[in-house]
């Protein structure tokens, strides 16, 4: 199979199931894994796929956003072991903010009855802590569709009256030279001032995220911890840390 027979058959597959896997590619195309890695860099430099650990996926807009829906089905083993590592972080008696988002949901089960104050602007993390014995509070403001975020002015006149702890925000996009990025600028505004109210900051980024720009800069990586797994890439790990001199925390 010639190399532009190769790279039409990798987007054909991309368009159908939007990741692959790199051994998916070599029996599709019967090409070695060297040759298929190529493939994926040559492309990716054409912005026509994404590189992701052990394969591709496809683009996505700067300003175009999964649905909550969407987001909770994938990568739940690696949500929920970012989850575990963001709660060992909070001490009891601490006022954290936790951002909407389902990567941020996953801290929600390894902090009920936990003797802390928790201040959220999604309704998701709302439902998830109800019952859970955790004192909440909650930013008013619109209810965005789809990642069903408060936003706005409401939102932002809310969170003015708090002081964090700690703020463990989500993140479309985390890229060594731009920063960390959202699609949303209204939301990108809320995670801003969370980060400003905050102590200490964090980012949960699961390893699609990275390297990766959305469309509204929330914050430049020295201004908040990330908080990613082993399967991203250690090339893009190590530029951060360059970048901010703070070490990633990296889970297992």
């Amino acid at each position: 199979m010639l190399t532009f027979e190769r790279h039409e058959k990798i987007l054909a597959l991309l368009n159908q199931s939007k990741t692959v896997k790199l051994t998916e590619l070599t029996e599709a195309t019967g090409a070695s894994e060297s040759t298929i890695r190529r493939d994926l860099t040559d492309l990716e430099q054409q912005r026509k796929l994404k590189r992701v650990h052990g394969g591709a996926s496809v683009l996505t807009g700067r300003r175009e956003e999964p649905s909550l829906q969407e987001k909770s089905l994938k990568d739940q083993d690696e949500k929920s072991a970012l989850g575990r590592a963001a709660a060992d972080l909070i001490n009891d008696n601490e006022t954290v903010f936790i951002d909407a988002g389902s990567t941020t949901a996953a801290i929600i089960p390894f902090i009920q009855d936990r003797n802390i104050t928790v201040v959220t602007n999604g309704l998701n993390i709302i439902s998830a802590l109800a019952g859970t014995g955790v004192k909440t509070y909650v930013l008013g403001g619109q209810v965005k569709g789809g990642t069903y975020a408060f936003v706005g002015a409401g939102a932002l006149n809310s969170i003015q009256a708090y002081q964090f702890d700690k703020a463990f925000l989500g993140m479309n996009g985390v890229d060594p030279v731009f920063g960390y990025s959202t699609p949303d600028p209204e939301e990108a505004m809320i995670k801003r001032q969370a980060l400003a109210h905050s102590g200490e900051g964090y980012v949960l980024a699961d390893h699609t995220k990275l390297g990766d720009t959305a469309f509204s800069k929330v914050a430049g990586l020295r201004e908040a911890v990330l908080i990613t797994s082993d399967k991203s890439s250690e090339s893009i790990i190590e530029d951060i840390e360059k970048q901010t001199n703070v070490q990633v925390v990296k889970t297992t």
